[in-house]
């Protein structure tokens, strides 16, 4: 099928023809007609499926020119790198038509994104904090709201955005069409469907929980975090094939270290991302990835979830994901647009068990690697790498000085066992009364 097949409005079809994109993906042939229908839709698809397109170009076919001040259409997403992203889409494809659209996300100035929304918006894409910071201030109202999409759902919920999703979903009208798109499928999202979305029809790509058939999957067993940065910096050096690399780490504290360290090994290299860096930070760092000003992205799953990065060559976990379906999504960036590509991980002795779960999820293997000869294995370790003491030695040693001092009770010296008997006063006091008991003796 291709797009001049889909009920498409000539604004749209021209915008494709602009992109040259001719053939829809299967998740956006599934989608279509069913968005199009009005009904709730919970779509399940991996990363770079297209899922972003599937539900932009319904809404946009049926979104028509409006001078009203609120949204009719919110797109609600984890991270402001998929705000972006989004809006991004929405701008490619609206090229030919009057719809107004802005992204809000925390961050930067919410005075600024204020201002926006009170000047009147169609498409609103926010993430769920900066959404409810707007909602609360009064001057965003969605009682307007016909269209709700939530993306990258799992990633929300893991995120702890519970609370703010379940804020702005109470506000909503009742009458809306909800669509909703995940990679993986979980025991929290079917309770957020039971609960907000009407009788969902179901539309599924590939089974959750499996990659891409397309991206060859290594693994190279790793003691330790210098050994690993070895290791890079040999993969960086020796395989030109490695041309566009995001490195995934499981903390900012992690990625960080792991820059400081590369830069002083290959210099104009490595870049980073995550959200500990500002903003302009992020969006000039990604710019001169996709360009190609920088080779290798280091990222945390938080900053590189739902970044539209075309033609990654490599995606190397540095760190195994602590979470199963984290590795589907890192792997994702890899592989795209119908081009194969190669996920190589690094696992240390703890790690590797985290590789037998991954493997069992998605039934199948990972292709072992044994270390290069040129890589020197380091005994070096990390603060986080060094086994924790269970017990404080201070602690420790206080109490074996006790057990060699003996037994804590003793019978007291001579000197000890004396009574105070107060002073001059009550001594004079106490002989007084003895006498007193002495005399009665007599008289007795």
């Amino acid at each position: 099928m291709t797009f001049e097949e889909l009920n498409l409005n000539r604004p749209l079809r021209n915008a494709l023809d602009d992109l040259e994109y001719i053939q829809p993906t299967p998740i956006q042939v599934k989608s279509f007609p069913v968005i199009m229908s009005g009904r709730d839709v919970v779509g399940i698809a991996q990363t770079g499926t297209g899922k972003t397109f599937a539900y932009l170009l319904p809404i946009l076919r049926q979104l028509t020119y409006s001078e009203q001040k609120h949204p009719r259409v919110l797109i609600v997403v984890p991270t402001r790198e998929l705000v972006l992203q989004i809006v991004a889409e929405i701008k490619k494809l609206t090229t030919y038509s009057s719809i107004r659209y802005e992204g809000i996300y925390g961050g930067t100035n919410i005075t600024t994104q204020k201002q926006k929304v009170y000047d009147g918006i169609d498409i609103l894409v926010a993430t769920p904090g900066r959404l409810v910071d707007i909602v609360l201030t009064g001057i965003l109202r969605l009682k307007s709201i016909q269209k709700l999409v939530l993306d990258e759902v799992d990633q929300l919920l893991g995120l702890g955005f519970q609370q703010q999703l379940n804020t702005f979903l109470e506000t909503l009208p009742v009458k809306r069409q909800n669509i909703l798109f995940s990679a993986t499928m979980n025991e929290e999202i079917e309770k957020l469907l039971s609960k907000y979305f009407n009788d969902p029809e179901k539309i599924e790509i590939a089974a959750h929980g499996t990659p891409l058939e397309k991206i060859e999957q290594r693994v190279f067993h790793v003691p330790n975090f210098f050994t690993k940065a070895a290791l890079l910096e040999h993969l960086i050096l020796n395989d030109k094939e490695l041309s566009k690399v995001l490195v995934f780490t499981n903390t900012i504290k992690i990625a960080d270290r792991l820059l400081e360290h590369m830069n002083t090994k290959i210099k104009d290299t490595f870049g980073i991302i995550h959200s500990g860096k500002s903003q302009a930070h992020r969006i000039r760092i990604l710019k001169e990835f996709k360009e190609g000003s920088i080779r290798v992205l280091i990222a945390s799953d938080v900053a590189a979830r739902g970044l539209d990065i075309s033609d990654v060559s490599h995606v190397i976990n540095f760190e195994m994901p602590e979470i199963p379906e984290d590795y589907i999504h890192r792997i994702g960036r890899t592989g795209r647009a119908n081009k194969d590509g190669i996920a190589i991980s690094f696992a240390n002795e703890k790690e590797q068990e985290l590789q037998d779960i991954i493997e069992k999820m998605m039934n199948k293997g990972m292709d072992y690697q044994p270390l290069p000869s040129e890589v020197k294995i380091s005994t070096m370790l990390i603060e986080e790498e060094e086994s924790k003491p269970k017990f404080d030695k201070a602690y420790l040693k206080a109490q074996k000085e006790k057990a060699e001092r003996g037994p804590a009770f003793h019978e007291k010296s001579l000197k000890n066992q004396k009574v105070n008997l107060g002073g001059p006063a009550q001594r004079e006091k106490l002989k007084g009364k003895n006498a007193k008991k002495r005399t009665r003796r007599h008289d007795s």
